[in-house]
C-alpha cells in the first residue's frame, strides 16, 4: 500500500487595535470591526466574560457594554448574561470556571460564527481563549486586555491555557484571537505592582532582540516608574509590535523546542508556584531575567558591565532581584523547575541566554552548580541592598 502525504497552509490574520474609551458609544473601533468582519447573513452573538478583579475598579463597565452593543444589533447581538470570573491565577487553577464558560457557550448557542469576548488580565484571557478554542472545535474569540502584561505580551499572542496537575499551562491550545483591543484607559485601574509587572516582558523582548529598545527603557525608567501614561503607551505598542513580528517570522505553534520569548521564564514559572502565586507573573519574570542574566555572565557570554545595566533597570522599576524560595530546599525545587520546563518543551531543553544586550543565544543544557551560584549572587545583591 502506498502512503498518502498531506500538506496544507492556513493563512491567519488578526489586528491589534490601540484606543481609549473602547465602550464609549462615540468610539466606533469595536463596532467597525464587527460590521466589517466575516460573512453577512448570519445571526452572530457575543458572549462577554469579565475579570472580576478589573470589574471592581470599573463598576460602570457592564452597563457601558450593554449600552454599546445596543447600537450593534444588526452586526452582533449580546447574550443576556455577562459572565464574571475571578481574576489572577485563580482563573486558571479552578476547573469549575472553565466549565462555567463552556456551559454558557452551549446555553446561549455561541456557534462558530459568533464570538466569545474576554475582558481582563492575562490569566482570564488564557482561560477564555482556551474555553473558546475547544468548544465546537473553535469559537472565535476576542481579547480585550486590561493590564500592561496582557496588552504588550500575552494578550497579543496565540496561546491559551489553564493550569493542571500543579503545572502551569499544562492544558492549552494555539488558537489566535480574531482581534485584540488595547484600551489605554483601562490601565488606570492598576496598582503599582501590576503597572510595573508588565514592564518585565518589555525588558525581556528588548534584551533578546533590540538593544535600542533596551536603551530607551533605560532612558525612560524613571518615567515608567512614575506611571507616565504617554511613555507606557509607547512601551506597550513597541513590545506588542515585536511580539507579533516574532510570531509571524518564527514558529508560532512551537513545533520545535525554541522559545526565545520565554527568556527568564523557566525559573519564573517555578517561582510562581513556590510562592503560591503571591508574586505576580511579571515580578517572577523580572527575577527570572535577573537569574538568567547572571548565569549568562558566569558562562562568559554577557559582560559584567551589561549585567549591571540590566540589574539596575530592574531595580529602578521597583522589582526585587531575589526571592528566598529560589534557594529553598538547597535549590532542589528550582532545579526541578528546569526539568519541568524541559518536559513542557517536549523533552529537549532549550533555554535562551544573552550573548549581549539585544542578542539572545540558545543553549540546551544548564550547569546546576552555576545556577546555584547565580542564585547566591542575587541573594548577596539583595542582602546588600537591604543593609544600605
Amino acid at each position: 500500500m502506498q502512503a498518502l502525504h498531506q500538506s496544507f497552509q492556513v493563512p491567519y490574520t488578526y489586528s491589534i487595535f490601540f484606543t481609549k474609551g473602547l465602550f464609549n458609544r462615540k468610539n466606533t473601533t469595536l463596532g467597525d470591526f464587527f460590521r466589517s468582519f466575516g460573512e453577512a447573513g448570519f445571526q452572530r452573538k457575543a458572549l462577554v466574560v469579565i475579570d472580576g478583579g478589573f470589574l471592581a475598579h470599573y463598576p460602570q463597565l457592564q452597563p457601558s457594554i450593554v449600552s454599546y452593543f445596543a447600537t450593534l444589533e444588526n452586526a452582533v447581538k449580546l447574550v443576556p448574561t455577562l459572565l464574571v470570573v475571578p481574576g489572577g491565577e485563580e482563573a486558571k487553577n479552578d476547573p469549575a470556571l472553565f466549565d462555567k464558560i463552556v456551559e454558557a457557550i452551549d446555553e446561549y448557542g455561541i456557534d462558530r460564527h459568533s464570538f466569545v469576548i474576554g475582558i481582563g488580565g492575562g490569566a482570564v484571557l488564557d482561560l477564555v481563549g482556551y474555553a473558546a478554542a475547544v468548544s465546537h472545535r473553535g469559537v472565535k474569540h476576542i481579547r480585550i486586555p486590561t493590564t500592561v502584561l496582557s496588552q504588550n505580551d500575552s494578550g497579543v499572542g496565540v496561546k491559551n491555557g489553564i493550569n493542571y496537575q500543579g503545572k502551569k499551562n499544562f492544558l492549552g491550545t494555539f488558537s489566535p484571537p480574531v482581534a485584540v483591543f488595547n484600551d489605554l484607559t483601562f490601565l488606570q485601574s492598576l496598582d503599582d505592582r501590576d503597572w510595573r509587572s508588565g514592564i518585565a516582558e518589555a525588558i525581556k523582548v528588548a534584551l533578546i532582540k533590540d538593544s535600542a529598545f533596551f536603551e530607551w527603557i533605560e532612558t525612560n525608567v524613571e518615567a515608567l516608574a512614575r506611571r507616565n501614561e504617554e511613555v507606557m503607551a509607547y512601551l506597550i505598542h513597541r513590545c506588542a509590535e515585536m511580539h507579533v513580528e516574532h510570531i509571524r517570522s518564527g514558529d508560532p505553534f512551537e513545533f520545535g523546542s525554541s522559545r526565545p520569548l520565554d527568556f527568564g521564564h523557566w525559573a519564573a514559572h517555578k517561582l510562581e508556584y513556590l510562592t503560591d502565586f503571591q508574586i505576580r507573573h511579571g515580578e517572577a519574570v523580572a527575577i527570572g531575567i535577573a537569574l538568567d542574566s547572571v548565569y549568562s555572565a558566569k558562562v562568559g557570554k554577557l559582560s559584567d558591565d551589561e549585567l549591571q545595566r540590566i540589574l539596575t533597570v530592574i531595580q529602578k522599576l521597583g522589582f526585587d532581584l531575589y526571592h528566598p524560595k529560589l534557594a529553598e530546599n538547597d535549590k532542589i525545587n528550582l532545579r526541578n523547575g528546569l526539568q519541568e520546563f524541559r518536559e513542557h518543551l517536549g523533552g529537549r531543553l532549550t533555554i535562551m541566554l544573552l550573548d549581549k544586550i539585544g542578542k539572545g543565544v540558545e543553549v540546551h543544557e544548564m550547569d546546576a552548580d552555576l545556577i546555584a551560584e547565580a542564585v547566591d549572587y542575587l541573594e548577596g545583591h539583595y542582602s546588600s541592598l537591604l543593609m544600605s
